[in-house]
């Protein structure tokens, strides 16, 4: 488990697990989960046309996720967001299925982008995964106060001189950039797994921003240690640990809340 080929999934799944618990915790926090799983769905659409071209698949889910996060981020401004945002991952989805049915790797794609190949995770893929994940976290802390104030109280944010329309870009941009790197590596699916239920867990333990982000972190790197070990023992799918765990992870927050909500002492009226 811990030799020599599987040193860069380890790796690579650290990596990617903190950078999902810091951005996660936004995305929960600012109700963007549909977002969160649109952009990288339909950014595989970028993938399969740099692999039609013959170009670095990197490139073409760059591209495509940040234009699909600008799209949803302005557009959303002037209509329901909800649907911008569906109207977005349709048009992926169908610009993937064209550019998926030209080419002669169809179904080994479609599998490679969706869930990833963390299993087998080439030397010369580290480096770019980490750049682009300190890239990522240095504009969250960069953008922390107004983010969070954005997040939490919108209106008080606009009063300050927050512009809420253009931190959500900003956001939805960092966004497009953390799942655009991760999705060849860990897959779609995955890194949407990562995204929300740690995340998630985390929210529910503490109302606190900072100890929330940091419990968020432990919680996937937790979730993504113990799946890879699992996956390695038992040859089952990476990514059906990652789901159940993120799943049952929420599921222990919840529990927590409402226990610690009955321990309140009863309003006296």
């Amino acid at each position: 488990m811990f030799s020599g080929f599987m040193t860069n999934t380890w790796v690579v799944a650290t990596v990617v697990a903190a950078l999902a618990g810091v951005v996660g915790f936004f995305v929960v926090l600012r109700g963007s989960a549909f977002p969160a799983h649109a952009i990288p769905n339909g950014a595989f659409a970028g993938a399969a046309a740099a692999n039609l071209l013959g170009l670095n698949a990197l490139l073409g889910l760059g591209v495509f996720a940040v234009f699909a996060a600008l799209g949803i981020g302005t557009l959303g401004r002037r209509g329901r967001h909800d649907v911008v945002t569906a109207l977005a991952l349709v048009l992926m989805l169908a610009l993937g299925a064209l550019f998926l049915s030209r080419s002669t790797e169809y179904e080994p794609a479609i599998y490679a982008l969706l869930f990833g190949e963390v299993l087998g995770v080439s030397t010369t893929e580290l480096l770019p995964v980490a750049f682009l994940a300190v890239v990522c976290i240095a504009a969250i802390v960069f953008m922390y106060r107004p983010l969070t104030l954005s997040s939490v109280v919108p209106e008080i944010a606009e009063a300050r001189g927050v512009r809420s329309h253009r931190m959500e870009i900003a956001f939805l941009v960092v966004l497009a950039v953390a799942t655009a790197m991760t999705v060849p590596v860990v897959g779609a699916l995955l890194i949407f797994s990562l995204m929300i239920g740690p995340p998630a867990a985390a929210r529910s333990f503490t109302d606190r921003p900072p100890v929330a982000i940091i419990l968020s972190m432990a919680i996937a790197l937790a979730t993504v240690w113990a799946a890879i070990a699992s996956s390695y023992a038992s040859n089952w799918p990476i990514g059906f640990f990652v789901g159940t765990m993120s799943a049952f992870a929420y599921g222990i927050g919840r529990a927590w809340a409402a226990w610690r909500r009955s321990r309140r002492p009863a309003t006296r009226l």
